[in-house]
């Protein structure tokens, strides 16, 4: 599965997302996903992730991902992450 793949089906599953996708290996299968959505208000961390799973079950069955290593923000926490920069 391709970081567009990802992307565009994260992006689909969870409207209004900013959806930022990266290989960690090349080899198509180890990924690190950033997303800000406003899905995410008032779930836990945990809440939050296993949305993400749960949009990627397939390919996580399949293994076409191997590894998801996940970042996910509300809007508010975005905003709060950027201004400490």
């Amino acid at each position: 599965m391709s970081p567009d793949e990802i992307q565009s089906t994260l992006e689909r599953a969870l409207s209004g997302s900013t959806v930022r996708v990266d290989d960690l290996t090349g080899g198509g299968d180890h990924f690190q996903v950033w997303i800000v959505s406003q899905s995410f208000e008032g779930k836990s961390l945990v809440d939050q992730h296993q949305m993400v799973y749960g949009v990627l079950r397939d390919a996580l069955g399949s293994e076409r991902i191997h590894a998801l290593a996940l970042k996910t923000y509300t809007p508010a926490q975005w905003e709060r992450l950027a201004s400490q920069k």
